[in-house]
C-alpha cells in the first residue's frame, strides 16, 4: 500500500472513526458500569490495543514514506541540553505542585478537577488500576508518536503546510479523539494538547512530551478521591 494512502486512512480513522468508537464505548461503560464488573478492564485493554496499533501504523508510514524519517517525527534527543534541563525542571515543579494539590483533594474526598468528564473510567479495583496505569503510559507514548510526531510531519513535509497550520490541525484531531469527554473535557484536552505541542516544537523531540503526557494521564486516572474510591470499591466487590 502506498504510504500516502496508508497515511490518509490513518488520518480518517483518527479524525472520524476513533472519536465515534470512543464515544460509543464510553456511553456503554456509563450504562453498564455497575452491572458488569469487568467492563472497564475490557475497555482499557481495547483502548490500549488500539493505541499501539495506531502507533505501529504511524511508524509504518514513516518507514514507507521518502519524505519522513524517524528524526522528523521526534525520535531524537533534544538539541539543547540546557534548555531541555530547564524545561524538565520547570515541568517537574509544576507537576509536583499539581500532584500535591490532587493528593490533598484526594484525601479530603474531593474530586480532582477535570475528572468529572471521564468519571466512569475512574478505577475501583486493583485490576482496574493496573489497566489504568498501562493505558496512561501507552497513551503517553503512542498518542505523542501519532498526533504530535506523525501528523505534524505529514502536514509540513508531505502537504507542505506551514508549521503552525500543521500543528493546529494535528491538535484538532487530537482533541476530536477525546469526544467522549464532552465539550468541557475537550476544552481541558485542548489546553493540555497545546502545551504538549509547544513543548514538542520547542525541543524537536518527543521525549519530554511523552513523559509529561504519561504523568498527566496517570494523575488523572489514578488519583481518585479516597471516600469515593472506598464506596466504589465496595460496590464492585459486591457485584464481583
Amino acid at each position: 500500500m502506498p504510504p500516502l494512502v496508508l497515511a490518509a486512512a490513518l488520518v480518517i480513522h483518527l479524525a472520524l472513526v476513533s472519536p465515534w468508537l470512543g464515544r460509543r464505548s464510553y456511553a456503554r461503560l456509563e450504562r453498564e458500569r455497575d452491572r458488569d464488573g469487568r467492563i472497564l478492564t475490557r475497555m482499557f485493554t481495547a483502548w490500549t490495543t488500539e493505541l499501539w496499533a495506531l502507533a505501529a501504523v504511524a511508524l509504518l508510514v514513516v518507514g514507507l514514506s521518502p519524505e519522513i524519517d524517524l528524526a522528523g517525527v521526534g525520535f531524537v534527543l533534544p538539541a539543547d541540553p540546557g534548555t531541555t534541563a530547564g524545561m524538565l525542571v520547570g515541568a517537574a515543579i509544576g507537576l509536583a505542585v499539581a500532584v500535591l494539590v490532587a493528593v490533598r483533594m484526594n484525601r479530603a474526598g474531593r474530586p480532582v478537577p477535570g475528572q468529572a468528564a471521564f468519571r466512569a473510567m475512574l478505577p475501583r479495583t486493583p485490576a482496574e488500576r493496573r489497566g489504568a496505569l498501562v493505558l496512561s503510559v501507552s497513551a503517553g507514548i503512542c498518542e505523542e508518536i501519532v498526533y504530535r510526531g506523525l501528523l505534524i510531519a505529514l502536514g509540513t513535509r508531505v502537504l507542505g503546510l506551514p508549521l503552525p497550520v500543521a500543528a493546529g490541525l494535528a491538535l484538532a484531531v487530537f482533541v476530536a479523539g477525546h469526544l467522549y469527554q464532552g465539550w468541557r473535557g475537550m476544552a481541558m484536552v485542548t489546553l493540555a494538547g497545546f502545551g504538549l505541542t509547544m513543548l514538542y516544537l520547542r525541543t524537536g523531540s518527543l521525549l519530554l512530551p511523552i513523559l509529561l503526557h504519561a504523568v498527566v494521564d496517570i494523575r488523572s486516572l489514578l488519583l481518585v478521591p479516597a471516600g469515593k474510591r472506598d464506596t466504589l470499591d465496595g460496590v464492585a466487590t459486591v457485584r464481583g
